[in-house]
């Protein structure tokens, strides 16, 4: 099939509709449509954060709604190629050809929906239309998996004649996938993301926050039913017997102990049957097993869909770096009040500077001016640290850090654009965000502008050639250790990006992705970026670099702290592994994801080890993770507070298939 024209010819009698892309609420892109008779045509592009995808599809059904034909190219967000399709054959056989697959299949429903590697909102909302044609609204789809709409809300627009509705679509995510449609024709309205904007119909953008209230109640009212009936209380005592148990401000196994839990918290640690004459309320069996403090994920942007995957993976608190503050805090609230379940939330103040490559957030000032006074709020709000990041200014950083420490927060974030890592520590910076950001130290020119993709692809293309053993290497970590300055690197976000080929397994999930759904499983084959053999080679070879830059890190006595910025939960336990495949051992790297994440994110009087009147934020897996760090995926039972939360449970809310049973808690 012929690629599409990057100009598409609309047919006269087309009906067309255009949607604007609002990232929180400024305008950032577009999706055009145009409909006519059996053939639908869409134009998709926007830019956030100096980011974004460049898509068209065309999209054909017969006279009975049954897909004929699906074509896709452009250009995903970090530059892969977009190119994909599918066909009904006359003879009844359907082909797809996708860069992560191919395949056929004959005998295929009329019904059947085709699911691309990544499609538009308006893929999405002809989905949930082709669904809704037939009773039960669920529909099987190609390559594989089926998908099932239901309608959750239904609203009337001021001075419109027609109402819409909200449709959640389960069967693409973990979670449901939710997309706005006209009742009367089931067109696409609008599809939102809470804190973040989406794609609304043009001359309706007023209507975001509407919608975007609306869908967050949605999500919240399932999540809510989740709290309700998956928690088992722990009232009064409860033991685990017989426990290795993590040490992590020593880094050493403990034990084996009986651990005990008191209303919440860590009550008393003893030998094996040392307390005969207690009678505990709950028993949990330790044999075999090791019980760690919490998890603590340092780079986290916290949404509602992201709760169970984190506790479900033994993390049990979070630092949210960049968010909608409003959001952020309501659900904070909730997770705190126990309405529902998620991990204890500590937040950054996100702060970017004003330019044609933002990250559109609650603060985006043009002036020093404005910085500071961003600051005042954040201050006031009870923040402890701030997060800055690529369009601040140069000449903004040093006096933005010395008033944020005068009120008592710690800076940290991304390098601004046309300044250096090194640069950013000497101007006060307490810490920095993502190993890419600390590699470009030693390869960015004055001239090079970081607010692209440059920031990644100046790394992939250059790092390969860096000498970590040299003097500018040395002095720049003898600086950090001077400075005490923490370092998030974020691995997991970048090990697909440097190393993976289109259609091999991710990495970071290859020993997991099997226990996903089969929709998820495909989609997680696609690379971020396209590599011909010559790329891949030198990609790699900077992959190794940086991890090398980690281990040289560590071993100079940085302080490290362990963050994600990616799949909730499965990402920090690869990021611990990849710590330990990168030279450093699995007892430090437990204490950098437990203890650390703890004292940096100032909660280490509550959480981050297990001792006496700590609060009992603990995982139980099955086997020793010291000894093989691999051990993190076999979580048995998470304890949070007063309530043990069976992960086992947890995974098959969300459709994923445990990785062991749960721990029995006996009476």
């Amino acid at each position: 099939m012929k690629p599409l024209l990057l100009a598409l010819l609309f047919a006269g009698a087309a009906q067309a509709q255009t949607y604007t892309v609002l990232c929180v609420k400024t305008p950032c892109g577009h999706l055009k449509q145009s409909e006519s008779a059996g053939r639908l045509e869409v134009d998709y592009s926007y830019r956030n954060n100096g980011r974004g995808p460049d898509q068209k599809e065309v999209l054909q059904f017969a006279p009975d709604g049954a897909w004929m034909s699906y074509r896709t190219e452009g250009v995903a967000t970090y530059g892969a190629r977009i190119d994909e399709s599918f066909e009904r054959g006359a003879d009844g056989r359907s082909q797809w050809r996708s860069p992560v697959d191919r395949g056929e299949q004959t005998g295929m429903a009329r019904e059947t929906v085709y699911l691309p590697v990544q499609g538009s909102p308006a893929w999405l909302a002809r989905v949930a239309r082709s669904a809704l044609a037939k009773a039960p609204a669920r529909t099987p789809a190609l390559p594989v998996g089926q998908v099932a709409v239901e309608r959750v809300q239904k609203l009337t627009l001021p001075g419109q004649s027609f109402e819409i509705g909200l449709y959640a679509i389960t069967g693409l995510e973990l979670e449901p996938s939710y997309v706005w449609l006209r009742e009367d024709d089931r067109s696409l309205f609008a599809q939102v993301w809470p804190g973040w904007g989406g794609t609304l119909r043009q001359g309706f953008e007023g209507e975001v926050e509407r919608l975007s209230d609306a869908q967050k109640a949605a999500e919240i009212a399932r999540l809510q039913r989740i709290a309700k009936e998956l928690p088992q209380p722990l009232p009064g005592l409860t033991v685990i017997e017989g426990v290795r148990w993590f040490d992590a401000p020593s880094a050493k196994l403990q034990g084996p102990s009986d651990v005990y839990l008191q209303d919440g918290r860590i009550a008393f640690i003893a030998k094996p049957g040392g307390l005969k004459s207690v009678q505990p309320a709950q028993r949990i069996s330790g044999k075999g097993r090791t019980l760690l403090p919490g998890l603590v994920d340092m780079h986290a942007h916290l949404g509602p869909g992201d709760l169970l995957l984190n506790l479900a993976s033994g993390v049990t608190a979070v630092r949210d770096v960049g968010n909608s503050n409003a959001d952020l805090a309501e659900l904070r609230g909730r997770i705190e009040s126990g309405e529902l379940l998620g991990p204890r939330v500590s937040a950054n103040g996100f702060i970017e500077g004003k330019s044609p490559f933002s990250s559109q957030a609650d603060f985006v000032p043009d002036n020093l001016e404005g910085a500071l006074a961003a600051i005042d709020w954040y201050a006031a709000h009870g923040y402890r640290q701030l997060k800055l990041y690529n369009s601040i200014k140069p000449e903004w950083v040093k006096p933005m850090v010395a008033h944020a420490r005068s009120l008592g927060l710690r800076t940290g974030g991304h390098v601004p654009a046309f300044m250096t890592a090194r640069q950013a520590v000497e101007a006060g910076y307490d810490e920095l965000h993502h190993i890419n950001q600390v590699t470009l130290n030693f390869l960015v020119s004055k001239t090079d502008d970081t607010r692209t993709l440059l920031r990644f692809n100046l790394v992939g293309d250059k790092a390969a050639d860096l000498k970590l053993n040299d003097q500018r290497t040395r002095d720049f970590i003898a600086l950090l250790k001077k400075k005490g300055t923490v370092v998030d690197a974020t691995m997991t976000a970048f090990e697909a990006q440097y190393t993976q080929r289109q259609g091999q397994p991710n990495p970071s999930y290859a020993m997991v992705s099997s226990h996903w759904p089969a929709v998820m499983q495909r989609s997680y084959l696609s690379a971020e970026v396209d590599m011909d053999d010559v790329k891949a080679r030198r990609w790699a070879a900077s992959w190794k670099v940086m991890m090398d830059l980690l281990r040289r890190m560590h071993a100079a006595g940085i302080p490290l702290v362990a963050g994600t910025d990616a799949t909730p939960g499965f990402a920090l336990q690869r990021e611990l592994e990849l710590y330990v495949q990168a030279g450093i051992p699995a007892a430090q790297a437990l204490k950098i994801g437990t203890y650390n994440g703890a004292k940096y994110s100032d909660r280490l009087d509550e959480i981050g080890s297990i001792a006496r009147g700590k609060r009992a934020d603990l995982l139980l897996v099955d086997g020793d993770p010291v000894a093989d760090i691999r051990a993190l995926r076999r979580v048995a039972l998470v304890i949070q507070g007063d309530k043990a939360l069976s992960p086992a449970a947890m995974y098959q809310s969300m459709g994923i298939l445990p990785f062991v049973p749960a721990a029995e808690i006996l009476k």
